[in-house]
């Protein structure tokens, strides 16, 4: 069984949304997971938004859900890191630099344009490298900058859009973005299995 972590901001509105959706597509298809959430920036114990809770009910989805905060314990329970957005990832990987081979966005894993993947993997590398260093007092290299700037401009956008203070059908609209990610997650982890 693997353990998946969704991370967004709040906790409340993206990760949940995916935490749910998944546990359910996932179940539907006979893919055993342990799905969890939390947020970069979470207060413990908020509810999930009134729109995700709609969202999800629409979709016969019953969620107890209260945020949680990125923690160690929770990177160290996750085989498997998917972030909502870049700024997500990136937070992730500074705090939990050790954990920065399990932490993408969610779009980006289920990516399979093999240029893109390597852009990814060598800007994730290089992120790492550079926290790395800068964590040890070191000077950064400054290829290493222009390198960096070079793979951000050349990836596309993996971010899943922010629904939150929006009306329901922007949460619809990001429940449906998160969707079509997880259909195609499921699909990798289910060819894994094979």
């Amino acid at each position: 069984m693997k353990n998946i972590l969704f991370v967004c901001t709040g906790n409340t509105c993206r990760s949940p949304m995916a935490e749910g959706m998944l546990r359910k597509l996932a179940e539907g298809r006979g893919i055993s997971l342990e799905v969890r959430s939390a947020g970069v920036a979470a207060v413990e114990g908020m509810p999930i938004s009134s729109h995700a809770g709609t969202v999800l009910r629409d979709q016969q989805i019953e969620e107890c859900h209260s945020s949680k905060p990125l923690s160690t314990d929770l990177v160290e329970w996750a085989d498997m890191i998917l972030t909502l957005t870049l700024s997500h990832k990136q937070y992730a990987i500074r705090q939990f630099p050790y954990a920065a081979d399990k932490v993408h966005t969610l779009k980006e894993y289920v990516e399979n344009d093999e240029q893109v993947l390597r852009d990814l993997q060598e800007q994730d590398s290089l992120l790492a490298s550079m926290e790395m260093t800068r964590s040890l007092g070191g000077e950064l290299q400054e290829q290493d900058k222009v390198r960096l700037i070079e793979l951000r401009q050349r990836i596309p956008s993996f971010d899943i859009s922010d629904p939150f203070g929006g009306s329901l059908e922007d949460y619809e609209a990001t429940a449906a973005e998160i969707r079509l990610a997880l259909f195609r997650l499921l699909d990798k982890l289910g060819n894994e299995h094979k």
